[in-house]
């Protein structure tokens, strides 16, 4: 038809191909396995065929050599019809008809070189629709011998696993293979397998027929969720006897296509600096596929699908398909044009076939990553600014530049530099770290009278260096104009501090020097006034027109405002200008010691015994002059009146120091006063006579004093001792107070612990605590019976009578002895006392040794008597006897309902 229908033919092509298709795929070689026990002896197994509609056959066995690698030399018996290739598949050598083979075992035989053993195997074929493979129970193995000779040994072997496609459609429970016994000849055997998937979790997914022994599955098998199974074969008879070793069934469940391929992430983000060359490394991205990766469901292949935006190109990326690492392929990448690129990237497994494979998708995000690829320029070629004269740290004008990196990058941070107009280094230019621009600012001060303006070369750069090929432009350099502006400044003493070098003692009104300053201001016409500021002894004054200072009092340097010779004063210069300016400068005066002071006895009181022995006194001369109108002095004692020579001896022991004693074995004791003359040693020496208070007193053997004089001059007067002694009565007061208020507390506390009669007490009662809501809040007790005895009512005061109830009277009552009175019910002292005395009093008290009895209660119940209590039921025909067997507690109510009469 496609001859007369041209536009038929492209669809007679596609019918052809898959005619052709269809055609070989039932040439497709099925593949068994036959595995050797650990005997190296191949097993005997029954294998199914792919077979055409002409039965004719086709197939693959794949033996399992056990470790013995290429010793093995397999050998057909039939070649004509199967070939056994180096590996040891077993291939049919033509189209087979299963007719042709029906009745008909293919025998192979496998050779060990070295040791010349060899093993025979038998192949029988079935029909397609009967069972696919048969196990049967090996009874006997045939081991052929390298003399030609046969063994028979009973041996164990090993199943080749059995294959099963997951996720299948066919009809379930789908045999998979059959268990046989040559034993089921002459026996009834029951075929059983046991296992993870039989009668383990999860259970239920195998069954054997136990009759036929057929193995089946019940349902379809997920690979990602088992991949195999691992069963044990069973054989017994009808009687539950073992006929069989277990044989071992290993079920492998073969993957299909079945997952997708999964991204690690559905966002995977990189980045790539711009301007990169082609091939630069970008990132990788993953993902995952459940199915085998060891077959083409789970090898995975990736492409990209779009790239956004498509500038300059739209393939400015790749990605290698195995391992999904993606790089640069095109130059041209540019941050100022194109920020960020977008990728689709697919993964498909069956190695990318679009057509079978399943495939995924997720997105890339490259950011490109700026470098310094643009110098910053300056808005414009000159700045203006002004700043008044003699001001630091002021922001004179901003420089703005235009930058198009990445802002807050460091291709895009300015940093400013000045080139020239600048020699002293009175500006800096910082960059402000928002806007970016440069704050031309004065660090030195800058005096109008010398500068008038400036004028700066600037120019602007990166923190990081110009990538690569990059150059700086005319923009990048400009220009800075700065006005000073004049002010008025402060008049300046000079120098400052001005020192002068004086002798002290100088007379009032004397002209000292001339302390002036000069008004820096050179183009403004102003006239300066001077002031005191600071004169802390207020010795100077200076004339406000023309600076001379002078003194107004006695210069002396022992004053306590000089300090190590010099004093300080403080002037003040000010002009008229506006506003006002004034400037402060100080005068130091160097005073020279003059002999104008004379020496004076240091210490001015001092002691004594009024023995001699083995007291002196050590004085000192104090001179407020230093040297040499100080030291070395002359001590000497006077000669009037006369008793002070005869009682005193006076030794100089050095130039500064001397030595008092007593002439006298005995002086009375009291105060006396020593008169003793010191003379300097100035060029005009000075005379001083200074009176010594010398303490004459009573001594102890170490040479202290010890009359109460003594500590009367220590400062501890009458006033003194009668403030200590009021402390101390005070104190005691206190005491004795706070101990009166504990007493009267503790007997407080005493009177609400009132003693009560025992008959009364109610703690000494025995409480049920063993029903629900047991407690002392369920009992309904009279609490006014713990109250203090005065707060009862008088009908309810028992009487006084205090007798002892702990042991059991062995004669007649007697009367006890009646105490006094109850005492008042705040002195719990005394009402014990009371109970105490009678208790001493009372006969029948045993001795605190003796045996005590707890278990009498006592005479004088208030109850009454039992007799009152009557039964409203009738209970005459009851017998009551056996309360007498209950103790003798119970007796008096045997007798009462007992029998008798009484």
């Amino acid at each position: 038809f496609s001859l007369f229908f041209p536009p038929l033919i492209p669809l007679s092509l596609c019918l052809l191909v898959l005619l052709f298709l269809l055609s070989s795929a039932h040439l497709g070689a099925c593949r068994g396995c036959l595995s050797m026990n650990n005997e190296g002896e191949l097993q005997k197994l029954y294998l199914q065929a792919c077979t055409q509609s002409t039965h004719s056959l086709s197939f693959a066995v794949d033996f399992v050599d056990c470790g013995r690698g290429s010793g093995l030399r397999f050998e057909s018996r039939d070649p004509a019809d199967f070939r056994i290739e180096a590996d040891g598949t077993v291939v049919a050598a033509r189209t087979l008809q299963l007719s042709d083979r029906k009745g008909r075992s293919l025998e192979i035989k496998a050779k060990d070189v070295k040791s010349q053993e060899q093993w025979l195997v038998h192949v029988n074929f079935t029909q397609p629709n009967e069972r696919s493979l048969t196990i049967l129970f090996p009874r006997h193995s045939v081991v052929v011998k390298g003399d030609g000779s046969v063994n028979r040994v009973k041996r164990d072997w090993v199943i080749p696993p059995v294959n099963v496609l997951e996720n299948s459609r066919k009809q379930f429970p789908e045999e998979l293979v059959k268990i046989q016994s040559d034993k089921d000849k002459s026996n009834s055997l029951r075929y059983s397998v046991t296992g993870p998937g039989a009668d383990q979790n999860p259970t239920g997914l195998f069954i054997i027929d136990a009759i036929s022994g057929i193995l089946s599955v019940t349902k379809p098998l997920d690979r990602e969720h088992i991949p195999n199974f691992h069963l044990r074969a069973h054989a017994v008879d009808v009687n539950g006897n073992q006929m069989e070793n277990p044989i071992d069934i290993i079920i492998n469940v073969i993957d299909m296509n079945d997952n997708r391929p999964e991204f690690t992430h559905q966002i995977w983000n990189g980045t790539v600096d711009e301007g990169a060359k082609p091939g630069t490394f970008v990132m990788t991205v993953t993902s995952q596929d459940k199915d085998d990766p060891n077959t083409a469901n789970g090898m995975l292949r990736y492409k990209i699908l779009s790239q956004t935006p498509e500038s300059p190109s739209s393939n400015m990326f790749t990605i290698n398909n195995k391992t999904g690492k993606i790089i640069t392929v095109a130059a041209g990448l540019d941050r100022e044009k194109v920020p960020q690129y977008t990728l689709i990237i697919q993964a498909t497994d069956m190695e990318g076939n679009p057509m079978y494979g399943l495939s995924n998708t997720a997105t890339a995000v490259i950011r490109l990553l700026d470098v310094n690829d643009n110098t910053p320029e300056f808005t414009r070629e000159t700045f203006h600014g002004e700043v008044p004269e003699n001001r630091v740290n002021v922001i004179v004008t901003n420089l703005t530049v235009t930058d198009k990196d990445e802002p807050g990058t460091p291709a895009w941070n300015a940093v400013y530099r000045i080139i020239s107009g600048d020699p002293t280094g009175r500006f800096s230019i910082p960059t402000d770290p928002v806007t970016n621009e440069g704050l031309v600012t004065v660090v030195k001060p800058i005096d109008y009278e010398m500068n008038r303006s400036f004028m700066l070369t600037v120019v602007a750069d990166n923190e990081v260096p110009l990538a690569s090929g990059i150059h700086r432009t005319r923009q990048s350099t400009s220009t800075v104009s700065i006005r000073v502006i004049d002010v008025n400044e402060s008049p300046n003493f000079d120098p400052n501090p001005k020192q002068v070098k004086l002798e002290e003692g100088l007379p009032q009104w004397s002209m000292l020097t001339s302390f002036t300053a000069h008004d820096p201001d050179r183009y403004m016409q102003q006239t300066i006034r001077y002031s005191k500021l600071f004169d802390p002894a207020n010795w100077l004054e200076i004339d406000p027109n023309n600076g001379r200072i002078s003194t107004i009092a006695v210069l002396d340097r022992e004053s306590p405002y000089v300090k190590n010779n010099l004093y300080n004063a403080t002037f003040m210069a000010s002009d008229n200008g506006v506003p006002p300016a004034s400037g402060t400068g100080t005068l130091q005066i160097n005073l020279l010691d003059i002999n104008d002071n004379a020496p004076r006895v240091f210490p001015q009181e001092a002691e004594v015994c009024e023995r001699p022995e083995p007291n002196t006194i050590n004085i000192t001369a104090v001179d407020g002059d230093l040297n040499p109108n100080a030291g070395p002095y002359a001590f000497e004692l006077p000669n009037r009146p006369s008793d002070i020579r005869r009682n005193w001896t006076l030794t100089r022991i050095s130039g500064d120091h001397a030595q008092l004693s007593l002439k006298i074995s005995y002086l009375e004791t009291g105060i006396y006063e020593l008169p003793i003359s010191i003379t300097d040693s100035g060029n005009l020496p000075m005379s001083n006579t200074t009176y010594l208070r010398i303490k004459v007193c009573q001594c102890d053997h170490h040479g202290d004093c010890v009359d109460m004089e003594r500590i009367m001059a220590a400062g501890l007067g009458t006033g003194a001792i009668i403030a200590i002694l009021i402390c101390i009565i005070i104190l005691l007061v206190l005491v004795l107070m706070f101990v009166m208020w504990m007493k009267r507390r503790d007997k407080e506390r005493q009177a609400k612990q009132l003693l009560i009669d025992p008959e009364d007490d109610v703690r000494d009662n025995i409480l049920k605590y063993d029903e629900e809501g047991g407690g002392e809040e369920d009992q309904d007790y009279d609490l006014s019976q713990l109250q203090q005895p005065d707060t009862l009512e008088p009908d309810l005061i028992k009487p006084v009578g205090i007798r002892r109830l702990d042991e059991r009277p062995m004669h007649s009552e007697p009367n006890y002895p009646i105490r006094s009175a109850a005492p008042h019910p705040g002195d719990i002292g005394e009402f014990i006392h009371e109970g105490l005395k009678a208790a001493d009093t009372d006969p029948t008290a045993p001795p605190y040794d003796s045996l005590l009895v707890f278990d009498y209660e006592g005479s004088s119940s208030t109850a009454g008597s039992l007799s009152s209590l009557h039964s409203s039921s009738s209970g005459g025909d009851q017998d009551y006897d056996y309360l007498n067997d209950w103790g003798p507690r119970f007796r008096k109510l045997a007798d009462m309902y007992g029998g008798n009469d009484d």
